[in-house]
């Protein structure tokens, strides 16, 4: 069974997982790359072992040619962090920005409005922490979001009674915050990642404050979620992984949640699953949490060593809904809804992601005009910072406030922003007003520009 600290990882498949990890990264091709010249890097197929490495190398969504070019312009970049450093073409994005992606974890908020009226603080736990883990099935598609414009936001109604409103607050470092209520939850993120590009891999290290309070008991948690690894971005099929612990803390008891995500070993081994403990504030096992992010999670009463309660079952508590058939891009129909104008409030703010042209015509699947978009929005953007920085003024973003404090996360630290009320009173004014102004992808202009919308040509 697994470790009984609530610091420690383990659990049902750790013993199983900790024998194939060793294994990953021996799935090497020295002895392929080193007569093409790409030297050191590492394929993993995680449905395989290393006899099918020199085939998977082969398969991706690059053309060789393509493939060859992009590593000979992103090997210099090895060992660093390349968060907001290159520029990528438009082959591997998806017609969504990371605003919209923060977004998705509200698709299964019921079960915040179940945490909310639980009345056991530790199965208060087990919801909120499946809540959580719901989020990585939208999180395992290999396509890349656009990284928002700084000053660009997102907003979302139409869903559980929630509001959502999303903003990029800072462009270098890159930096999102995001704000959701509704009458059981009130939700924070400040949200800001650090890169390390291996060749073809890339370490994801989410420096993010993320914080739930429940209104009924008015308990507040806090998430401190895994890294992820990013694997085969230039040679193989791409494939994301987020090995480590999560560890959802309520701050106003002492309880916690420690669930230990499975590294990918051979043949698919521990892909996916999840399994840990629901601790009291004395460190002690009360209820044991197991399952798959991408399918399903499950619980069940447990010992002071972990072990399953006598006459207790395992009980399923949350399960990924059915996802539309061949989807391009792998979206679940939450996603699609998060891209359409449905979920959009009346008198959008012209600084909508939805209104992105570059998006929009990724959507439509013209990859040409996207990339012309993304160069012209990204160019206004160094446009407009060089406006700026003439008159000597700052950016300051709109919905949430950059505050004294700095917060420390095992990666780094994070300046926090919080919301500072402003677009509660901004939506009651545009849900009372007579008008139902609807905006439209041709008629709305993408505008989140503070010092003008500068010409690409200036």
């Amino acid at each position: 069974m697994a470790q009984n600290q609530g610091g420690g990882g383990g659990g049902f498949f750790s013993s199983i997982a900790s024998s194939f990890s060793s294994f990953k990264n021996q799935v090497c091709l020295d002895h392929i790359f080193s007569l093409l010249g790409y030297e050191g890097l590492e394929v993993i197929n995680p449905e395989g072992g290393t006899d099918d490495a020199e085939v998977e190398a082969q398969r991706g969504r690059w053309k060789g040619e393509e493939r060859d070019s992009y590593w000979r312009s992103m090997q210099k970049y090895v060992g660093a962090d390349i968060t907001s450093m290159v520029t990528l073409p438009v082959l591997i994005f998806e017609p969504m920005t990371m605003l919209q992606k923060m977004a998705e974890l509200m698709e299964y908020s019921h079960l915040l409005e179940l945490a909310d009226e639980c009345e056991d603080p530790h199965m208060r736990l087990v919801y909120t922490a499946c809540w959580f883990i719901s989020v990585y099935y939208a999180l395992q598609r290999t396509w890349k979001p656009f990284n928002p414009i700084l000053g660009e936001t997102y907003e979302m109604v139409n869903h559980c009674g929630i509001t959502f409103i999303a903003e990029q607050v800072s462009h270098h470092p890159p930096i999102s915050a995001a704000h959701a209520e509704n009458e059981h939850f009130v939700y924070d993120i400040t949200s800001k990642v650090k890169t390390k590009f291996l060749g073809n891999n890339i370490d994801v290290y989410p420096l993010g404050r993320t914080r739930l309070k429940l209104k009924k008991d008015g308990v507040i948690l806090e998430l401190v979620p895994p890294p992820t690894k990013v694997n085969n971005l230039i040679f193989g099929r791409t494939w994301i992984d987020s090995p480590g612990e999560m560890v959802l803390t309520n701050l106003t008891t002492g309880d916690k949640v420690v669930l230990y995500f499975q590294p990918c070993g051979w043949f698919g081994a521990g892909r996916y699953e999840v399994d840990g403990y629901v601790y009291n504030s004395n460190e002690e096992p009360k209820i044991l949490m197991t399952g798959k992010w991408n399918e399903s999670m499950s619980y069940q009463p447990c010992d002071l060593e972990g072990e399953p309660l006598p006459k207790t079952e395992l009980k399923e508590v949350w399960r990924v809904a059915e996802s539309p058939a061949d989807d391009k891009f792998q979206y679940t129909h939450f996603a699609h809804k998060i891209n359409s104008f449905t979920t959009a409030p009346k008198k959008l703010l012209p600084s909508d992601s939805r209104l992105r042209p570059d998006r929009y015509a990724l959507e439509m699947g013209d990859l040409s005009k996207a990339g012309s978009e993304k160069s012209i929005l990204e160019e206004k953007q160094r446009a407009e910072k060089r406006v700026r920085e003439s008159k000597g003024q700052e950016f300051v973003p709109k919905w949430f406030d950059q505050t004294n404090q700095v917060a420390p996360t095992p990666w780094g630290d994070l300046e926090i922003y919080e919301y500072n009320g402003k677009y509660t009173e901004h939506r009651a004014s545009a849900d009372s007003s007579g008008t139902a102004e609807e905006a439209n992808i041709n008629t709305t202009e993408f505008n989140p520009w503070q010092f003008g919308n500068v010409a690409e040509s200036s």
